[in-house]
């Protein structure tokens, strides 16, 4: 995997280039396209002029931020100018909007390449597309964001956007070995993203590296122009300071019953180097910790209830005037919605705000919490892209997340994925520093 952030030193004394970086990944791309099935449409020649011109500014000390130069993926929902946005549905095959996301643009305008779209499932929710794990073709790299994370662990670019709803980020980067990141609901615009609705949807970042990831993180959120988009805290480029966490709590919750006994000793593990290294980890040993597993389990269906009452437009419409075009999963969603009154969406919205209050009072005694970024390894088969048990909670409640790259189970990866409170996304960023530089 390449890791654009360490390279900038050689671009400003010419011993490398971010065309050289292009052509490495174009490289990649020929080798292992025709087998991975990242990408749904790829610009080589328009990546390649635009790489030429971060080259430029790099060799005469201008660069437009420390992303100048690098090469980038987009999931097939977000919008793009000058390459068709499908969403993996008949319905928008060769459709162009004409402009780019709120995301790619202010990526753009930081110097950023896009070398193509990667394949999403339909819309972010329903049938999976042709894509495979880089390291096992008989594998599901994840979804739905699952061209993106593919394309990173093979090679062919060292960050990709997804997003997520559910575990559409933090999955296929747990399965793929990638870092992935889930920021705090808001943080990033939603504008030019086909999503579900406003409270549930996140655009997520699937990267070679941490440094990559916030990178990027920075640099959508150093160039928000979008009306009611909340900031990340800190400011600047730089990745956070490492930081050891106080204290941290592990959190079993229903997931737990998913896992393989090889998963299960890893993470078991990972907390003991943890232990040793002088952080102290509760579980649901202390009863207010099972009290908050008690309040997870309970409250998480009423996610659904949100995402169906929020996707009622446009899926509805797709529904009605397509319905043959459309997949059962997403004709599934619909028939719930139409199951649901004002007062059930009320009554769910309820039950996450408690919930939320109820993970916000461990914010005074404990600086996060981990538990698994998917359940296992990835499962044999390309028609399911995994159980997104351990990921629903973190969207519903819209908290930071990452999917850090620190375990392998039967020779293929699974990510520790670390939960922060809301708009702690900086503070996370140096707890995953430090498990990263400590752990991995």
């Amino acid at each position: 995997m390449i890791r654009f952030c360490e390279l900038a030193t050689s671009f400003r004394d010419g011993r490398d280039s971010p065309r050289a970086v292009l052509e490495r990944c174009i490289d990649a791309v020929e080798t292992r396209e025709p087998e991975v099935r990242a990408f749904v449409t790829l610009d080589v020649e328009g990546a390649r002029r635009a790489a030429d011109g971060a080259s430029a500014r790099w060799r005469e000390g201008r660069p437009r931020s420390p992303v100048d130069g690098c090469p980038f993926g987009v999931k097939d929902i977000i919008e793009t100018a000058d390459l068709p946005t499908q969403m993996n549905s008949p319905i928008f095959e060769g459709w162009r909007s004409g402009r780019d996301a709120a995301c790619v643009r202010a990526l753009r305008r930081g110097g950023a390449v896009l070398l193509g779209k990667t394949v999403t499932t339909e819309f972010a929710a329903g049938r999976s597309g042709p894509t495979v794990h880089p390291l096992d073709r008989t594998r599901t790299p994840g979804g739905s964001s699952s061209g993106s994370a593919a394309a990173v662990a093979a090679g062919m670019v060292p960050i990709a956007l997804g997003s997520q709803a559910g575990g559409s980020t933090i999955r296929p980067a747990s399965y793929c070995g990638i870092v992935g990141y889930k920021p705090t609901v808001g943080t990033f615009s939603m504008a030019g993203v086909h999503t579900f609705g406003p409270t549930l949807d996140h655009v997520g970042i699937l990267g070679s590296g941490l440094n990559e990831v916030w990178s990027i993180a920075r640099q959508l959120d150093l160039d928000a122009d979008t009306p009611g988009v909340r900031r990340l805290p800190g400011s600047g480029h730089a990745l956070p300071p490492s930081t050891p966490p106080s204290r941290l709590i592990h959190l079993h919750t229903a997931g737990w019953g998913e896992l393989d006994d090889g998963s299960i000793a890893a993470f078991e593990a990972l907390v003991e180097r943890l232990r040793a290294a002088g952080v102290p980890v509760s579980t649901r040993d202390d009863p207010r910790v099972a009290g908050l597993e008690s309040t997870l389990d309970a409250g998480v269906g009423s996610r659904l209830d949100i995402m169906a009452w929020e996707m009622r437009w446009p899926f509805e419409e797709y529904v009605d005037h397509h319905g043959p075009k459309v997949g059962e999963i997403v004709h599934g969603y619909v028939r719930h919605a139409r199951t649901l009154a004002p007062a059930d969406y009320e009554n769910a919205l309820g039950t996450r705000d408690r919930a939320r209050a109820e993970v916000d009072r461990f914010r005074a005694t404990a600086d996060g919490f981990i538990t698994f970024a998917s359940s296992g390894p990835a499962p044999v088969g390309l028609d399911h892209t995994g159980s997104r048990t351990f990921l629903n909670y973190w969207s519903w409640l819209g908290l930071p997340s990452f999917s850090l790259p620190l375990m392998t189970v039967g020779g293929l990866p699974v990510g520790l994925q670390l939960i922060g409170f809301d708009g702690s996304d900086d503070r996370l960023a140096g707890l995953a520093r430090w498990l990263i530089e400590t752990l991995g």
